[in-house]
């Protein structure tokens, strides 16, 4: 078995989604990559002085520049004839790519840079006590989101982050979970043949904020993906070219698995009925939007 790039001994917490999917990602992309990383659960558990798990050329800068960096990575590679040579991701989470380093991923994807945009969506700001990000879910209980009598925590959706990029005209925006893959090395593979900038997604569950059990890691990514509450698909040139079919389940099998949704279910009859039906209409419209279930013909 050839050597991981990302070495064991961080310092990650116990069943962190984060870190098997980052494992997955560079051992996909191989030991010809350089890596700009946003400030982060990522770069804490990776990087904590003077030791470092990454087997590959590894720049941490701040929260809200990293695409930055890594776009000038790229462009140094072109001015010294090794474009397309090296392979050049920028990494950040949630926070780091929706909200804090927004500006600058943006810059790098309008001025069309060879890097690919990994974003490990655990959709709060983990690493410095569960803030809100705007990736976090409708509902979720975070500890600027708490729910109480006039709230029932997060109140709003969240940002299409995928969308944004084809808004941008990335001519690759996909879609993964840590609770698949090889799902996550095929299209880190697919990106990085693809000359351009490049968008990945990864769904990455977190036990400590969304507050589960650390075995159940890979069960929670699933759950995720079979509610349709995380789709998994892919674009190329603004074109939806696959996405992973699912037997739909109900929404109440992944919430009920995590205390940011258990104030939900503190509520009787018409009002629980109503807030998990507001979730499940943002579901169900994920899986018809992604093309991710086909209902059975009538008869069938």
């Amino acid at each position: 078995m050839a050597k991981s790039l990302l070495a064991p001994g961080h310092t990650a917490c116990l069943g962190c989604g984060e870190a098997l999917a980052a494992r997955l990602v560079i051992n996909a992309a191989g030991p010809n990559t350089i890596i700009a990383e946003a400030t982060g659960c990522l770069e804490i558990i990776s990087s904590r002085y003077p030791e470092s798990a990454w087997e590959v050329p590894w720049i941490h800068s701040l929260f809200d520049n990293t695409a930055a960096v890594a776009a000038g990575i790229e462009a140094a590679l072109q001015a010294t004839g090794r474009a397309g040579q090296v392979n050049v991701l920028s990494q950040g989470g949630d926070g780091a790519t929706a909200d804090i380093g927004f500006g600058p991923l943006s810059g790098a994807w309008e001025r069309g840079h060879d890097v690919l945009h990994i974003c490990y969506d655990n959709e709060a700001y983990m690493n410095t006590g569960v803030q809100r990000s705007g990736l976090t879910p409708f509902h979720a209980r975070t500890s600027t989101s708490p729910p109480g009598k006039l709230s029932l925590g997060n109140p709003t959706l969240k940002k299409d982050m995928p969308a944004i990029a084809l808004a941008h005209g990335v001519p690759y925006v996909a879609t993964s979970s840590a609770a698949f893959p090889r799902d996550i090395e095929r299209k880190v593979k697919k990106a990085l043949s693809i000359r351009g900038p490049k968008y990945l997604q990864i769904h990455v569950p977190c036990p400590l904020g969304w507050g589960f059990d650390p075995s159940q890691t890979v069960e929670m990514g699933k759950l995720a993906v079979q509610t349709g509450l995380y789709p998994i698909f892919e674009y190329e040139n603004g074109v939806l070219t696959g996405s992973m079919k699912v037997k739909p389940r109900p929404v109440e099998d992944y919430l009920k698995a995590q205390v940011r949704f258990r104030h939900l279910f503190a509520a009787k009859g018409e009002a629980l009925e109503e807030q998990i039906r507001a979730i499940q209409q943002i579901a169900d419209a994920n899986l018809v939007r992604y093309q991710m279930y086909t209902p059975p013909a009538e008869g069938g």
